[in-house]
């Protein structure tokens, strides 16, 4: 499968191909999705990067790692293929070429403004393209190479999302260009797409991507060195998994048996025990007591000494740590998702890290019916390392649980 992502630079609509499956501008998290799997191809052509997190380095060497093509052209995916070039990643056309070679170095080279309807269509000139029709503009002698780098500066001074057709050719004008602009006119009568060099691009990187050719890394192997903690945070936050007809994130199902589920202490046991006798290093694998032995005098139990970093997308992981998890924990999560999203709805700029603390342990201390001085020890136990961490964890599911609550004293019932 080939998975395009493109807006702006490409309407999807001209990817009606057999193979092809279009997607919206990339963004941070979009490679973790499970439809992209090993052996796939993903083109990377348009991205944002303003209205929402772009996509981060490490995801293109994380999916090129489990044995996924990525080609980058035209938009975002051109600068990232200069970026990433050395590690395996393609890059195709004229504005990836411009990239490694210095000519350009900033992504305001390939932003353009976008409609807010949802269609990604452009409403701005992209420097790159202001670049490329000048220089057609030069060789059909209607301006020279000094008149054009001044046009170009005075282009380049325009903020990108209001550098719109109207506003070029103000420019123009008054820099005492209106033959350019007459000429430009002219051209983009008899082709829309005059000068769009991002667009060609695109279309020879949709022709490289729909060829032969190897994927890029084996996927195998120990990980690899930049698979940082921020790296696991963001591959953790992104996992989900479709269960009983709904989309469910793994990171919120892990967080809901740490919290409610009362055996998960032996669950959180268990894993340890499993990482001790299959370590992700490659190691000779021991007992949880006999590795425990190795580093401590036996007064700590093991969640106190061990504090591994949990990989959501590991299968054998999630059979450990959601063993007990039931159809009614899972109805839960989605309920308390659902309540975190309307809250967010609800209330501009709010989010889980704005739950207050109070709230979060109070309903750790309410579920887990611990004393305050217990409550470390209770965190840990369920892998959450300590208090402090099980709080930021447990905020995600306040909402959900008050509401819950507030359904079942009215109900009349006590959980």
């Amino acid at each position: 499968m080939i998975h395009v992502f493109v807006g702006p630079t490409l309407p999807r609509s001209e990817l009606a191909l057999p193979g092809v499956r279009p997607w919206p501008p990339v963004r941070h998290g979009d490679l973790f999705d499970s439809a992209i799997r090993a052996g796939d191809t993903a083109l990377i052509i348009d991205g944002v990067y303003h209205q929402a997190p772009a996509l981060r380095h490490k995801e293109i060497l994380e999916a090129m790692g489990r044995g996924v093509r990525v080609i980058g052209a035209a938009s975002i995916g051109a600068l990232r293929a200069a970026e990433l070039a050395p590690y395996g990643m393609l890059g195709v056309g004229s504005v990836y070429a411009a990239y490694v070679r210095g000519d350009i170095d900033g992504d305001d080279e390939v932003a353009v403004g976008q409609a807010p309807d949802g269609t990604s269509t452009a409403l701005t000139w992209p420097l790159v393209n202001v670049r490329h029709v000048l220089a057609l503009a030069k060789s059909a002698g209607v301006i020279d190479a000094e008149r054009a780098t001044t046009l170009l500066a005075a282009l380049r001074a325009i903020y990108y999302p209001q550098r719109t057709w109207a506003a070029v050719r103000a420019v123009c004008q008054r820099e005492g260009e209106s033959a350019l602009v007459d000429w430009l006119a002219r051209q983009r009568e008899q082709d829309r797409y005059f000068g769009d060099l991002k667009r060609v691009d695109a279309l020879a990187a949709v022709r490289t991507a729909l060829g032969s050719g190897p994927t890029t890394g084996s996927g195998s192997g120990p990980a690899p060195v930049w698979e940082t903690a921020y790296f696991r945070r963001w591959s953790n936050a992104f996992a989900r998994e479709r269960l009983d007809g709904t989309a469910l994130s793994t990171e919120d199902r892990l967080v809901y048996q740490q919290v409610f589920d009362p055996t998960f202490r032996e669950k959180w046991t268990a894993y340890l025990e499993h990482l001790s006798q299959h370590p992700a290093d490659g190691g000779p694998g021991l007992t949880l007591p006999e590795r425990l032995a190795r580093v401590s005098d036996g007064d700590l139990p093991a969640d106190r000494v061990f504090h591994p970093q949990v990989d959501l997308r590991n299968e054998r992981t999630t059979a450990v740590l959601l063993a007990g998890e039931t159809v009614h924990d899972r109805q839960a999560v989605a309920c308390y998702a659902d309540a975190l999203a309307r809250y967010r709805r609800e209330r501009p700029g709010f989010s889980a890290a704005a739950v207050r603390e109070e709230a979060a342990r109070a309903l750790l201390l309410r579920v887990w019916r611990c004393l305050e001085r217990e409550f470390d020890v209770e965190a840990s136990a369920r892998g959450l390392v300590c208090g402090a961490r099980a709080v930021e964890a447990a905020k995600r599911l306040v909402p959900g649980f008050l509401e819950e609550t507030t359904r079942r004293e009215a109900a009349g019932v006590v959980r």
